[in-house]
């Protein structure tokens, strides 16, 4: 297994040479700024409360995902039960949690080593999946099985785990397989798992022993530490001149995400139901599990954990709000205000979000979600400023 799962999954990475740069985050007395100060202290927390428990929250789950499925294939074809796959089916929905209140800040690790492509390329391909499937099943040899990206990651293990029904209005646990679908089910599971731990590793320098066992068998290490780069913003071996590049690069992160959520997750769909020729009605995320409406409600909930200071397990910190409230205070009430009102208008639309995609409370919600990408432009355009 642990030859398949290298040949077919192993992630190569990009390595890359860290320059020092020149901070001019000081002041006249050689000390921080205060607005060097402000964001540095809504810096530090992010990384430690928001980003690493997320991450590690991801990776805890995958693993216990890719134990249950390893099971699987220990127990068979024959030795499946339904209870197997519903707990499997949790901890990927628990895991697919994480990730997509994980998706404010895709850069650093996420984009650097290709993991967010590898782990969430969406809509599967699953005539694809099942054209090879069908030609291992016949005896094709699965080292040489062209599985690219676009057949790994959560939605061909959601496709996988759970089964639509004909009209596509509700989905239960799939219950039959065969043994070339665990053993496909079974890496895909693994090298999840390793690239979710991988994240973790990239941003907090360290994970468990499992985890690590796991990276070392996929051939996976992280060649940086993200987290205590921005930490220590402005000093060498960082890529943040100052704490202010930092705070760009996380409200940018926000801007990217609310944009996705708004014109493609949502608009991409209603714009191909609706006879748009840029659209497309079948670009679903997550159409097999029915967790459309809830991927895109965690995306906000990772512009609100990132810029309101909300830790993941609980508590708030100091945050980016905190900096513009002080410099905007209507701005920061705007985007406050708008955060709550994009996740209330993207709660309202009902599942299967196959059959809700054309709809006037999806366009309501397109809308709603654009309001709150101009607004967090704006905080962009505030960080910019020298006050």
């Amino acid at each position: 297994m642990k030859k398949i799962f290298k040949i077919i999954f192993c992630l190569a990475l990009s390595t890359m040479t860290l320059a020092s740069c020149e901070s001019d985050k000081l002041g006249d007395d050689g000390d921080l700024n205060a607005k060097e100060v402000a964001l540095q202290a809504a810096v530090n927390p992010y990384i430690d409360n928001v980003v690493i428990p997320t991450y590690k929250g991801m990776a805890d789950n995958a693993l216990l995902l890719a134990n249950v499925c390893n099971k699987m294939l220990e127990v068979g074809v024959n030795g499946i039960t339904v209870d197997m796959v519903q707990q499997a089916q949790g901890y990927w929905l628990k895991s697919r949690d994480y990730w997509e209140k994980s998706e404010a800040f895709l850069f650093g690790a996420a984009a650097d080593y290709n993991i967010d492509p590898h782990i969430d390329t969406w809509p599967l391909d699953h005539n694809k999946l099942q054209t090879i499937l069908n030609l291992l099943k016949s005896g094709q040899d699965l080292e040489a099985a062209d599985f690219g990206s676009g057949l790994l990651g959560y939605h061909s293990i959601e496709y996988m785990l759970f089964e639509l029904s004909a009209d596509g209005t509700t989905s239960s646990p799939r219950t039959t397989f065969d043994e070339v679908e665990l053993v496909f089910l079974a890496a895909v599971a693994d090298d999840l798992a390793a690239q979710c731990a991988l994240l973790e590793l990239a941003w907090a320098g360290k994970v468990s022993n499992e985890k690590q066992t796991l990276l070392n068998d996929a051939e996976l290490e992280a060649s940086r530490n993200y987290g205590l780069e921005m930490k220590n913003a402005g000093e060498a071996g960082s890529l943040y001149r100052t704490y202010q590049d930092a705070a760009e690069e996380i409200i940018d992160g926000c801007v990217t995400i609310a944009d996705e959520v708004a014109n493609t997750k949502m608009g991409a769909p209603y714009r191909g139901v609706n006879g748009q020729t840029d659209g497309d009605r079948n670009y679903i995320e997550s159409p097999y599990s029915l967790n459309s409406i809830v991927d895109f409600v965690g995306n906000i909930i990772s512009i609100d954990n990132v810029y309101a200071g909300k830790g993941v397990e609980g508590g708030t910190h100091t945050s980016i709000s905190d900096y513009i409230k002080s410099v905007n205070p209507s701005l920061d009430t705007k985007v406050h205000t708008l955060i709550q009102e994009s996740k209330t208008a993207i709660s309202a639309i009902p599942e299967p979000f196959a059959k809700s995609a054309g709809s006037s409370t999806t366009k309501n919600a397109i809308d709603k979600v654009n309001e709150l990408v101009t607004a967090l432009e704006n905080v962009a355009s505030e960080l910019a400023k020298n006050y």
